[in-house]
């Protein structure tokens, strides 16, 4: 594709994405270039990247628009990324809009004068650098969505512009090494043979890491089940969990199975795990990963209303992981557009359902037995806020620490965060976002 035709594919994907705001946008990413079977797989990464620059830049992009009066159109929304992030002229971004088939029809005249009118916005405002000006209010400054700027501000105190400029910056690639079928040092070779060179993670035993996004799901590794895409700090969880061979392990909230996966490898397949969600296409998702992965250890459960699955098997399970369902906060790098669909409601709502879950994984877990709580959250609100209100309610469990439950895990070195609880974040570890803890239930 010309580089013209691949901007006004860009800018059809960010329409799409304009026109469904509460959908994740690499869902409709999906679709749109299902129905454009056409556009070869270079084409599709440099299309979707310019289509994500925008999104990862939205609430700047949205500001500086505004003071032209301009309405934040996909066509204007990628002239102003072309004209402030990329730092062309206002002539070189109407050249980019040249018209014709397969090309983006050409700028009209009143977008022509808003771009002019943005170039001299920026070229007379003083103390700008990149997309940021001075008099931007903090929220937009950050990039970040004034909703959780209270929480954050608690959780990173004057670290906090740091890891906002962190969670800019596009995500590498982790993958976890199946050691069902291989070793760490073997995935690596084997991905190493089809051209694609990673480095160990620094604190999971089982991960490997590319520095950009690459086409893995087509490498024989992938389709053989040596690997899964799986970010290090979502490995440390799976691996606090220290899910041994032969116990009892439930993974509440299961998802597309990928910590069920890991937690298959770490038992060794001998034991009883059973992965549960409310969701059955993605726990259908999941069967065709563990089949991939070689794991039979594994049984699947669908809660339904008026489930009383939970009830008959109160204290059977020796570990317990609710990796709840939360705002995604710690994953914006890597989902950009879910900072522009998630708002402060939606927070509410979901302390309300982490509650629920957790009081119902606490009458799962056998005396002596763990229950892990797990987020890709970075609000302590679902996080150390939400452990304090449960041990208050379930005062038969105390966290195990940190420390503690790492030596246990038979992990190395030491953990990558100090205090009770497991906390990683974009700016200080290079993953993504993480919080975990571990409960222990007395005998």
């Amino acid at each position: 594709m010309t580089p013209a035709a691949r901007l006004a594919a860009a800018i059809d994907l960010l329409a799409a994405l304009e026109a469904q705001p509460r959908r994740p946008a690499d869902a409709i990413a999906n679709d749109f270039f299902r129905t454009r079977r056409y556009i070869g797989g270079g084409d599709r990464r440099a299309i979707a990247d310019r289509a994500w620059g925008v999104v990862r830049q939205r609430l700047r992009l949205d500001w500086w628009l505004a003071q032209v009066q301009c309405r934040p159109t996909p066509r204007m929304l990628v002239a102003a990324e072309l004209l402030l992030a990329e730092g062309l002229e206002a002539a070189g971004v109407a050249k980019a809009f040249p018209g014709g088939q397969y090309a983006p029809e050409p700028l009209s005249v009143p977008e022509e004068k808003l771009l002019r009118a943005l170039a001299k916005a920026r070229e007379q405002a003083a103390g700008v650098q990149g997309l940021v000006h001075p008099a931007m209010p903090e929220g937009v400054r950050l990039n970040l969505p004034d909703w959780v700027i209270p929480g954050f501000r608690a959780r990173f105190g004057d670290r906090l512009a740091e890891e906002a400029a962190a969670m800019e910056q596009p995500a590498p690639l982790d993958l976890r090494a199946n050691l069902l079928k291989t070793s760490r040092e073997a995935a690596a070779a084997a991905l190493a043979a089809e051209g694609l060179e990673t480095e160990p993670t620094r604190w999971s035993p089982w991960g490997l890491r590319l520095p950009s996004r690459r086409p893995v799901t087509a490498t024989a590794a992938f389709t053989e089940g040596l690997i899964e895409v799986q970010d290090e700090g979502s490995q440390l969880i799976a691996l606090l969990t220290d899910a041994r061979p032969g116990l009892r392990v439930a993974d509440l909230c299961a998802g597309a199975g990928g910590k069920t996966l890991a937690l298959a490898a770490s038992m060794r397949n001998k034991g009883r795990l059973t992965a549960c969600d409310v969701s059955a296409p993605r726990l259908e998702g999941a069967v065709r990963r563990l089949r991939r992965a070689g794991v039979d250890n594994a049984e699947r459960h669908l809660f339904e209303p008026g489930d009383r699955w939970a009830k008959r098997r109160a204290g059977q399970f020796d570990r317990v992981l609710v990796d709840a369902p939360c705002t995604g906060t710690g994953t914006w790098r890597r989902n950009p557009d879910a900072r522009l669909r998630t708002g402060s409601r939606d927070l509410d709502e979901l302390c309300v359902k982490q509650r629920e879950i957790l009081d119902m994984a606490a009458e799962l877990v056998r005396p002596g037995g763990r229950l892990v709580y797990a987020t890709c959250s970075l609000l302590p609100e679902e996080d150390e806020d939400q452990v304090s209100a449960f041990l208050g309610r379930h005062p038969g469990f105390v966290p195990l620490p940190l420390a503690e439950a790492w030596d246990a895990a038979g992990l190395p070195g030491d953990p990558p965060a100090e205090g009770p609880y497991l906390l990683t974040s974009p700016g200080r570890h290079g993953t993504d976002g993480f919080f975990a803890a571990v409960l222990q239930r007395g005998p």
